[in-house]
């Protein structure tokens, strides 16, 4: 049985790769498209939450969680042309310029391997840390299918820190029409006995009063109760990343120069539009800890 001791270590080393990794949790809610056309077809069914939601956006987040896999996804309709945002999302090195954005990634390198493409990442808390004090993870890179319809894209890693495994990170786009296009976004992991302490531990303590998307219930004044416990981490990272992925495709019109200072502040607008849900660091203190990592990146990569 663990320590008390053992439960306070886990609770504050974890903390900090639950903020991060929370959102790449599995459970199958739907299963993948694999082809333009069924993709499309999901769009289609999803005309009327895509509509009209809390989000105040055409997007859809579901949660799902089940013994030691939890998962997140995001449906959402982008005002850009497939052409553009198809060939933006494949590349370790695009998916590097995306990832970064999250206040928790420290490091990205896109690298190329015998095995094939990987992406190395440093995770770790909101606040700015040496690389050393950070957790690794390597990601394999798959481009599953590119096609003129339909692009997806997947991202594994077997093993994680803490007893987390089977970590799975994917997308798939298609075009539907007017210059626009449907994505779905979805992240996932196991965990194991360690980090289900760590969870339970965090969720807790100092995560004891953060929230997801999901409305559970109402209070008697009719304001919404919302969703707590892992699939509330899920909703929240998942809602980030995709927030990230919008940042990265919005600045590409850009001259490249201009892009990361675009794509840092569009990253943190896009998440206080949910301070309830996803407010952790201030404009400033946020933009100094990407541009320092910036800085410090050829160096200590």
């Amino acid at each position: 049985m663990p320590t008390a001791l053992t439960k306070s270590c886990l609770v504050r080393w974890f903390a900090p790769l639950w903020l991060v990794l929370g959102c790449m949790v599995v459970a199958v809610p739907p299963s993948w498209a694999q082809d333009g056309a069924a993709l499309r077809a999901r769009h289609a069914s999803m005309a009327q939450a895509l509509s009209g939601n809390a989000f105040g956006r055409p997007l859809v987040l579901e949660s799902s969680e089940t013994a030691g896999r939890l998962r997140g996804d995001i449906y959402a309709r982008i005002d850009q042309p497939f052409d553009i945002v198809g060939p933006a999302l494949q590349g370790g090195a695009n998916w590097c310029e995306v990832l970064i954005l999250h206040l928790n990634v420290k490091l990205c390198r896109a690298d190329a391997t015998a095995a094939g493409p990987t992406l190395r990442l440093a995770v770790g808390s909101k606040s700015d840390q040496p690389l050393a004090d950070t957790y690794p993870l390597v990601f394999a890179m798959h481009t599953v299918a590119s096609r003129t319809d339909y692009l997806q894209v997947s991202l594994s890693a077997d093993q994680g820190p803490l007893g987390t495994s089977d970590y799975r990170l994917k997308l798939e786009v298609v075009p539907i029409g007017d210059g626009r296009s449907f994505i779905h976004l979805s992240y996932a992991y196991r965990y194991g006995i360690g980090a289900a302490i760590a969870m339970r531990g965090y969720l807790a303590t100092i995560g004891r009063d953060k929230v997801g998307f999901s409305v559970v219930g109402r209070e008697a004044d009719g304001t919404p109760i919302y969703i707590g416990s892992t699939r509330g981490v899920v909703e929240r990272n998942t809602m980030r990343y995709y927030i990230a992925i919008e940042a990265y495709l919005g600045a590409l019109a850009l001259p490249p120069a201009q892009r990361f200072e675009r794509r840092l502040a569009a990253w943190f607008a896009g998440v206080e539009r949910y301070p309830v849900q996803l407010h952790e660091l201030e404009l400033d203190e946020y933009l100094s800890l990407k541009r320092g990592q910036a800085q410090r990146a050829p160096a200590d990569g």
